[in-house]
């Protein structure tokens, strides 16, 4: 019997950004009809004909295999799920999924809205042509889903919020595995973390030629595969690093202005000052004194 609770959020929890509406875990056994006849609810639904929601939904397949297929996708192109594979259900967006008959599957769900989750769509962390995400058959995964689940059944006090949160770091979670799963090579991996400690450590007079070069990679494909890892250029992340570390400097130290601009590798005194300015709003001096205590306006 399916273990799940329909869920109601009075104006208050709305102002959160997330509101949770069900939460439910569900095992179908091989052979199973599915969906089963319990509970009867607006999620009730057809696999051969379908649904459209009014919110989103995540589905979390932590045992057997299935398939998915949406609108945007393709009605006539279902995408396999295994064990790991996780489904964003999006309002407005036809769906239909079902475990395969041979296996059945244990399936996770939490069905949501709120304006956290149209901010990721808007922009574009989370996509109706890219619905399933393989977070890989994760404990920690399914231990979240089940605390959503029996946050929701229990209903004390501020329960949406947990759930909320429990429900944000999954996407978290589902975000960075989807993210990294093109960079499994461990030469890949290891070469794009042994480039950020090189420049964490010698971020005052590494080049992004020489940072390629020793790492014995062609600067061309070290750059492309640099930026696709950290969503930097190897210039730009220096560039970000450097004034990381004269924020520090300014605050931490008694180095004057010039100083810290030749600490950083910034020897055009000058340029630091703009560069400084265009990206925290402030003069590297007026910084010093936001910090202090100093700055008046």
């Amino acid at each position: 019997m399916p273990k799940g609770v329909l869920l109601t959020s009075n104006e208050h929890d709305q102002k959160w950004g997330l509101t949770v509406n069900f939460a439910v875990m569900l095992d179908t056994y091989p052979g199973d009809e599915y969906p089963p006849s319990y509970p009867k609810s607006k999620y009730q639904f057809s696999p051969d004909m379908g649904r459209v929601l009014t919110e989103y939904q995540l589905t979390y397949i932590s045992k057997g295999r299935g398939e998915f297929c949406c609108e945007t996708c393709g009605r006539d192109n279902p995408i396999r799920l295994t064990e790991g594979c996780l489904f964003i259900l999006f309002p407005g967006e036809w769906h239909s999924y079902r475990p395969d008959p041979k296996t059945g599957w244990t399936e996770y769900s939490i069905g949501f809205n709120g304006s956290q989750m149209d901010a990721l769509v808007a922009n574009h962390f989370l996509t109706k042509d890219h619905p399933v995400l393989d977070v890989k058959r994760s404990e920690s995964v399914r231990q979240l889903f089940a605390e959503a689940v029996d946050a929701s059944f229990s209903q004390h006090r501020g329960y949406q919020q947990l759930v909320a949160g429990v429900l944000g770091h999954i996407l978290g979670i589902a975000f960075y595995q989807d993210c990294n799963k093109e960079y499994s090579s461990r030469d890949v991996t290891e070469k794009m973390t042994m480039a950020k400690s090189i420049i964490e450590a010698e971020y005052a007079t590494i080049t992004p030629q020489g940072l390629a070069q020793r790492l014995s990679m062609g600067y061309s494909n070290f750059r492309r595969l640099f930026k696709e890892y950290t969503g930097f250029s190897p210039a730009k992340y220096i560039i970000e690093l450097r004034i990381l570390k004269a924020k520090e400097l300014l605050s931490f130290t008694t180095q004057t202005v010039k100083e810290v601009s030749y600490s950083i590798g910034m020897e055009n005194y000058d340029y630091f000052s703009v560069m400084f300015h265009a990206r925290t709003g402030y003069t590297p001096s007026d910084y010093r004194a936001f910090t202090r205590g100093q700055y008046r306006m």
